[in-house]
């Protein structure tokens, strides 16, 4: 096992976490970017309409990478554990099973997708004039889904390794590879549709190419043979539960996005909306510090719980909140003060600047308290136990936040969408606070003789 792997159960946890963060945040960040910035490329070089065909295809190739990313945090886990125990060998078959599962999954979807392109498309709103632009685009992107898979799975699991460095570049690599491809083949090769969709595509096949490498090298702890790519029920079913919490979040954050919209135009019009876009793509920003906390988090607590370390185990929880909590606070902080000045820079509608400005307040009032959420459901995860870490991961946005939509806006109108956000996030910390503590207070106890 390489040093860098066992670090994990023995480097300082402060330490540690910090250098399992920073590159999970730098990653989620560029990332991020990398969606405005490609937004901003495709309106200004190929017109509104482009973009709108974009956000046609967007739900096909976000499920698979949903799907490619819950493979990869389900595996990533045990691997974590057993990496922890030092069963190099229950890591690689898992990672053979991870790939197996990845390129099975990933190439049945691809198939479907292009086989059922021309009812697919109209299904997500690419009708009238948006229909050749979204076929133009989809019929290229859905080629490379399984690369795209095959990128997701590959990540989570290079972090699992305790290589965050590594699994930052693979984050890095495809965004920065999108926006100079798009310059070349929209911008000065006026490829158009086509050209913004091969970006895309090549992108992916770069980020693949580099995480393979990563694999075949001997930076990784992970050598897999044939054998370990066979399928093993047992494995699969573990990767599965646990990886299925990954993909309900998605699913659930998708749902909810597309409810607050039907919401808030049915109560307010289009600016109520334009203002929750806004605060939608505040909240993608301001929590990427803490996302990246939650993700170096995870292949600590896990390697160290399957190392039965309870006293590093119980340390990682703590830093991670203390962490968390802090830099939570900060962003609460920057996001008050300066609430004017960022909704400005989506928009010159004076309206909706003002409004956002407003009701800034009440939805990033829980924030603060976020980290306690995203770590507690995150333990869950990292330790293996899969009901867990799926009922309190859907506590906020899936028990809590989707009926209060449906209770307070009677009351509130619009108001009680904003006010939604923290009664949810405050009711589900309650929660997960609860139910982590009592898990670390079972896990400490002493054995009874």
């Amino acid at each position: 096992m390489s040093t860098r792997a066992a670090e994990m159960g023995t480097a300082p946890i402060g330490q540690l976490l910090i250098r399992q963060a920073v590159p999970a945040s730098i990653g989620i960040l560029v990332m991020s970017l990398n969606i405005l910035i490609d937004t901003i490329f495709v309106g200004q070089w190929i017109g509104a309409n482009a973009i709108a065909a974009i956000n046609v295809v967007l739900p096909v190739s976000f499920f698979i990478a949903a799907l490619g990313m819950s493979i990869g945090m389900g595996g990533g886990s045990i691997i974590s554990r057993a990496l922890g125990k030092k069963d190099k060998q229950l890591a690689n078959t898992v990672f053979g099973n991870q790939l197996t599962l990845t390129l099975f999954s990933t190439v049945t979807f691809m198939i479907v997708g292009l086989i059922f392109m021309d009812q697919i498309i109209p299904l997500f709103g690419g009708q009238g004039a948006l229909y050749s632009l979204a076929r133009t685009y989809y019929f290229i992107v859905v080629i490379g889904v399984p690369i795209l898979g095959f990128c997701m799975m590959g990540n989570n699991t290079i972090r699992a390794e305790g290589k965050p460095r590594h699994a930052m570049y693979a984050m890095v690599l495809p965004s920065i590879s999108n926006l100079v491809l798009d310059v070349v083949f929209i911008r000065y090769l006026n490829m158009g549709m086509e050209g913004a969709a091969w970006a895309t595509t090549l992108s992916y096949a770069i980020c693949g190419a580099y995480i393979f490498s990563f694999f075949w090298s001997d930076q990784s702890d992970l050598k897999l043979t044939l054998n370990d790519c066979k399928l093993q029920s047992k494995v699969v079913k573990e990767i599965g539960s646990l990886g299925f919490v990954t993909l309900a979040r998605q699913a659930v954050v998708s749902f909810t996005v597309l409810l607050v919209n039907n919401i808030l135009f049915s109560l307010d019009g289009a600016s109520a909306v334009a203002v929750y876009a806004i605060i939608s793509r505040m909240l993608m920003f301001a929590l990427f510090p803490i996302l990246g906390i939650t993700q170096g988090f995870v292949p600590i607590a896990g390697y160290n719980y399957g190392a039965n370390d309870k006293t590093r185990v119980v340390g990682v929880v703590k830093q991670a909140l203390f962490f968390a909590t802090t830099l939570a606070s900060l962003v609460f902080l920057l996001i008050v003060f300066f609430a004017a000045e960022i909704a400005a820079v989506f928009t010159q509608d004076t309206h909706v600047v003002e409004t956002t400005a407003e009701v800034i307040f009440w939805v990033f009032l829980s924030t603060p308290i976020v980290g306690v959420q995203l770590i507690g459901s995150a333990y869950f995860q990292a330790i293996g136990k899969a009901i867990p870490a799926l009922l309190l991961t859907l506590t906020r946005q899936g028990f809590f936040f989707i009926p209060l939509l449906f209770i307070l806006p009677k009351y509130y109108g619009t108001f009680g969408v904003w006010m939604a956000f923290p009664v949810a996030e405050c009711i589900a910390t309650v929660v997960t606070a609860f139910f982590l503590f009592w898990e670390l207070k079972k896990y400490t106890a002493p054995a009874a003789n």
